[in-house]
């Protein structure tokens, strides 16, 4: 079997990673169609109040962002998670929320400014165009800042004190490099 070059090695990482945030979406896409579609035929339907779809969306949206989180981080990017997820976390939900107003947006215009009103336009505006173009924006940030490989925090030794022998790159804990007493 001929050796894999590294950049078919690169690509074919890549196409694995985009793959894997596909069915992770996916499980993310079902929560939010099926949640967003309970809320606007219950109790936030357009009957019951005018801004319901939007709402729906939200709490749909917010629901998927919550399930995404967690496929991502042990999943997609398993190889790639911080370790201050604090702070991985607040970039996550920042993009996702960014990836949410994209979809909001769509739905909006789509129901209040071109008036398509009907759940099928609803869904095609929230769950197509604007899900499609989320995903994309998500994707890239997710990728390349989020959970950027260069982005793993690094514990590095203070500058005053000296390190004695080489300290041990480590993958998933953190050691600090010691001083031997003397």
């Amino acid at each position: 079997m001929p050796r894999m070059t590294p950049r078919r090695h690169r690509l074919f990482a890549f196409a694995a990673q985009l793959a894997k945030f596909g069915m992770v979406g996916l499980v993310g896409f079902a929560v939010d169609v099926t949640v967003f579609n309970l809320l606007r035929s219950t109790i936030f339907s357009p009957e019951n109040l005018d801004s319901g779809p939007i709402w729906a969306k939200v709490v749909s949206t917010v629901l998927a962002i919550l399930a995404n989180w967690v496929g991502n981080r042990y999943w997609t990017f398993s190889k790639n998670r911080q370790s201050q997820t604090l702070r991985e976390g607040l970039e996550f939900f920042f993009v996702s929320f960014i990836g949410m107003g994209i979809g909001l947006a769509c739905l909006w215009v789509s129901h209040y400014v071109l008036g398509y009103t009907s759940v099928v336009a609803d869904n095609i505006s929230s769950n197509v165009v604007g899900l499609l173009l989320g995903a994309a924006f998500r994707f890239v940030l997710y990728r390349y800042w989020v959970f950027a490989p260069d982005r793993r925090t690094r514990v590095t030794a203070p500058a005053t004190a000296p390190v004695s022998g080489p300290v041990p790159a480590t993958t998933g804990s953190l050691r600090l490099a010691t001083r031997p007493e003397s």
